[in-house]
């Protein structure tokens, strides 16, 4: 008889456990040898747990003794992104390329930055540097798929006709995709909306929405 599946609220509290069993670890290093670079992954974890400000005030501590560490400014910047600070984590990301061009991480998250702003033609770009760098990261070849679509039904679609014009390239319409698990399609709306309103903040949630689809589904379960 196969063993019972625990229940995911288990899976979610044995991961939570083992995040903040990390969290103590890594204070605890870091109060041994306050010049560690141990503030660097504490600061990750912190971020990753919703301790936002303390990952900011780490991270910004951590370099100004070591302005060099593009792994501990890649951090800053993901956790400037979390607290709603978009520009100020592009600026970081800025910082960290100017250091090295040809980081793969920080080109993912200048793309990720660019995108959720809306301005697509840099988001793009970005990323496909980083695939450049890094061939082997499916997760920005699948984005760099979506957001090369220009906003074209995916080939093969059932909604290639509905798509071919801008009659149904409306907020109602691309959310009505994602209802029905057509992320790619709903992806591609919110994409044709964006490009020509880079503001509208319901498509840029609505095609985030659609990217976590696409991502989670090529993850699976």
């Amino acid at each position: 008889m196969a063993d019972p599946v625990p229940p995911a609220g288990g899976a979610v509290a044995a991961e939570d456990a083992a995040v903040a069993g990390a969290i103590r670890r890594y204070e605890e290093r870091l109060a041994k040898d306050p010049t560690s670079l141990a503030f660097a992954p504490l600061a990750d974890l912190y971020r990753k747990a919703g301790r936002t400000r303390e990952a900011i005030r780490l991270c910004r501590d951590g370099l100004g003794r070591f302005p060099h560490y593009n792994t501990a400014r890649l951090i800053l910047a993901k956790a400037l992104l979390d607290s709603g600070d978009p520009e100020g984590a592009l600026a970081e990301v800025k910082a960290a390329l100017e250091k090295s061009s040809r980081d793969a991480e920080a080109h993912r998250l200048a793309s990720e930055v660019h995108r959720r702003a809306g301005r697509l033609d840099q988001a793009l770009g970005h990323l496909r540097q980083a695939v450049k760098l890094d061939p082997g990261d499916r997760e920005s070849r699948a984005l760099l798929e979506v957001l090369g679509g220009g906003g074209e039904a995916p080939e093969g679609s059932s909604l290639e006709r509905l798509m071919a014009d801008d009659t149904f390239a409306t907020v109602s319409f691309g959310t009505a995709c994602l209802e029905q698990g057509l992320a790619d399609e709903a992806a591609q709306v919110f994409l044709r909306i964006l490009r020509k309103d880079a503001g509208n903040e319901r498509a840029r949630a609505g095609l985030e929405e659609a990217l976590r689809a696409k991502i989670q589904r090529r993850k699976g379960p």
